[in-house]
């Protein structure tokens, strides 16, 4: 009996190598980038040791040689939408500088410049732990001081894909000045997926052993509306001098190939403040290591 039951599996076996071989078909999606820079996306229905044939949706089948790939990964299905590909979020571990409760993944990292002054970089040491560092090189611009700040930060995911929730901290100095440290220490909680999620955050700064005596409070949000837009809002709230003051962010992110280019608008929030003001912010993200 074991014998027969042996053989069966082996003929099964067999059998679907046979049938595979024969049609030479795969039901993988792929996205595949060319040694010209162009991109394709879809399914794979034949291939062998020189090339690839393709089934696109805007192209139909496409034959591309293995000799022009530059790159090749398997696509995750929930990333086919209508039938367009949905490119990964460069950033999804940030607002437009806020941070949020979904973590780097070990060896992933990214460096962000904001107007040229601001120059962040992060690393994942494992998949809950990062580390980065920020440079603000006033010193090529007139010879000024040069703050630099390091920037610790932990995940934990409560449900996947659902809720998350963190914590971290930006802790500054400026080169020359040993007796001058300062920086925020924060908690925060995230409601929502990589793609679209709204966070809550409470921080204390401090600057020397003074800590600060009301929390900084920050409300963001993340929305995804097109493979390659977000919807950014990035909302910051503190009590001065027994005032609340703050500072309304609305913006977007526009994905280019796999950088980010963010930009908002800041609308200051003081108590009589006549004028309106909106100050532009742009920034640029660009993905390290294994993303």
């Amino acid at each position: 009996m074991k014998s027969k039951v042996i053989l069966l599996l082996f003929v099964l076996i067999s059998f679907s190598q046979s049938i595979k071989a024969q049609t030479g078909q795969d039901t993988s999606i792929v996205q595949i980038e060319t040694t010209d820079g162009n991109e394709f996306v879809g399914q794979i229905v034949s291939e062998d040791a020189l090339k690839i044939v393709l089934k696109t949706e805007k192209l139909g089948e496409i034959t591309i040689a293995r000799s022009d790939i530059r790159l090749q990964k398997d696509v995750n299905i929930q990333q086919i939408k209508d039938g367009k590909f949905w490119f990964d979020n460069p950033q999804s571990t940030r607002y437009f500088w806020a941070p949020n409760g979904y973590g780097l993944k070990k060896g992933e990292g990214y460096y962000q410049n904001i107007y040229v002054f601001w120059n962040q970089f992060a690393y994942g040491i494992t998949d809950n732990i990062s580390i980065g560092g920020v440079v603000v090189p006033l010193f090529l611009f007139g010879g000024g001081p040069t703050p630099v700040f390091i920037t610790p930060k932990f995940s934990i995911p409560i449900q996947k894909d659902k809720f998350n929730i963190g914590g971290g901290a930006i802790i500054g100095t400026v080169l020359g000045e040993s007796d001058l440290s300062f920086g925020i220490v924060y908690g925060l909680t995230t409601f929502g997926t990589r793609d679209n999620n709204v966070s809550l955050s409470l921080g204390y700064g401090f600057a020397g052993e003074e800590w600060a005596q009301s929390p900084l409070i920050n409300i963001s949000g993340m929305f995804r509306l097109s493979s390659r837009f977000y919807f950014l809002t990035e909302n910051y709230f503190i009590n001065v001098g027994g005032e609340g003051v703050g500072e309304i962010g609305l913006g977007g992110r526009w994905i280019i190939k796999k950088a980010a280019l963010d930009f908002m608008f800041a609308i200051p929030i003081v108590p009589d403040m006549g004028t309106f003001i909106a100050f532009p912010l742009i920034g640029f993200t660009i993905p390290l290591g294994n993303n």
